[in-house]
């Protein structure tokens, strides 16, 4: 699996140089994977394909721009208190830090302090994550790009995936058929079950910081479930903000409370909620995730890391197929030891 990740990191590279145009591509790959269930039922009831493609658009638009609604008329105003409470929180954190026998000096804090604090009021931080008419131009045609593609995927998939495997005959069609197959079942319980899963982090830290009186319980919990969407690291850093919210305004004991909360929650949904979701779907090791992640954020910012897993997952389920449904390739297989014959004595 270490080896796919690789092949995947260099893939989402590749992917970074050229990305006005590799990016909404693999990102209307993913919906369309997602969508595939509402085109199947589409056909069956002789729906226009063309009328399938453009529902399945509109409903995708439309929760994207309702969802962005939400977030910007609901707690827009509260998200410069949110910072603010979160950076009084690394504070206090720090000054409790130093208070330690093991504690790093004052020296080496300042230096990191001021390495965060230089880095977030730059220019270079300002321009090129926070503004920008040409940054906000390259993503709107993106987008657009992304619209485009996926409609056409959508109407015309079945045809342009027969015409990809024209020169393909007997066990190469087969394997050409089941690598279809099981990328769209994992892009598709990818997306579905990351966005279940997203669902019930946010409900459930929202629900554990009502209890404990927390301020900005909103904010925090739209912040969880658009983290979220980065496996392990998302949720981890949203449940650390909302401990340094709970830190500033209730105190150490509560902020420890609300830690509590969110291992519980990360920990139902991880080993509960996720396996019931996802199933062996994509089926990575929980390493392997940290290390694409890691991998793709570095070659390839938030998006890389939001690509990195399913692309990684998709890579190592056609692994699984290559030789037959159930049958992985013959490297990827796993080993087993022929057991010795019993000695005569032992059978007697």
């Amino acid at each position: 699996m270490l080896l796919v990740g690789a092949v995947v990191v260099a893939l989402v590279w590749l992917l970074s140089r050229l990305s006005i145009v590799t990016i909404p591509l693999v990102l209307a790959l993913i919906f369309a994977a997602a969508f595939a269930p509402w085109m199947e039922w589409t056909r069956r009831h002789r729906l226009p394909p063309a009328l399938g493609a453009a529902l399945a658009l509109l409903f995708l638009l439309a929760a994207i721009i309702g969802a962005l609604v939400f977030v910007v008329g609901s707690v827009g105003h509260e998200w410069r208190e949110l910072a603010i409470k979160a950076q009084d929180g690394f504070q206090r954190l720090v000054a409790w830090v130093q208070t330690l026998p093991f504690s790093p000096d004052q020296r080496q804090l300042n230096d990191f302090t001021e390495q965060i604090s230089g880095f977030v009021t730059s220019a270079e931080f300002g321009s090129g994550a926070l503004g920008g008419i040409g940054a906000v131009t390259e993503v709107s045609a993106s987008l657009g790009m992304m619209a485009i593609i996926l409609f056409f995927l959508l109407k015309d998939g079945p045809q342009m995936w027969e015409f990809l495997v024209r020169p393909f005959e007997g066990i190469a069609y087969d394997r050409a058929e089941r690598i279809r197959r099981k990328t769209v079942d994992v892009f598709g319980g990818y997306i579905s079950s990351t966005a279940a899963a997203a669902l019930f982090d946010a409900v459930g830290i929202f629900i554990g910081l009502l209890i404990l009186q927390v301020p900005l319980a909103v904010p925090l919990a739209i912040l969880t479930f658009l983290l979220a969407f980065i496996p392990i690291i998302g949720a981890v850093s949203a449940g650390a903000v909302a401990a340094l919210v709970a830190l500033v305004t209730n105190g150490p004991l509560n902020a420890a409370l609300v830690v509590l909360v969110v291992i519980i929650v990360n920990q139902l949904e991880g080993n509960v909620l996720k396996p019931i979701l996802m199933g062996k779907t994509v089926s990575l090791h929980a390493l392997v995730v940290l290390i694409v992640i890691a991998a793709g954020t570095a070659v390839g910012g938030i998006t890389g890391a939001l690509l990195a897993v399913p692309l990684t997952a998709a890579a190592w389920g056609v692994v699984q197929v290559w030789d037959g449904d159930n049958l992985p390739a013959r490297w990827a297989r796993p080993k087993t030891r022929d057991r010795p014959a019993p000695r005569s004595d032992e059978m007697r």
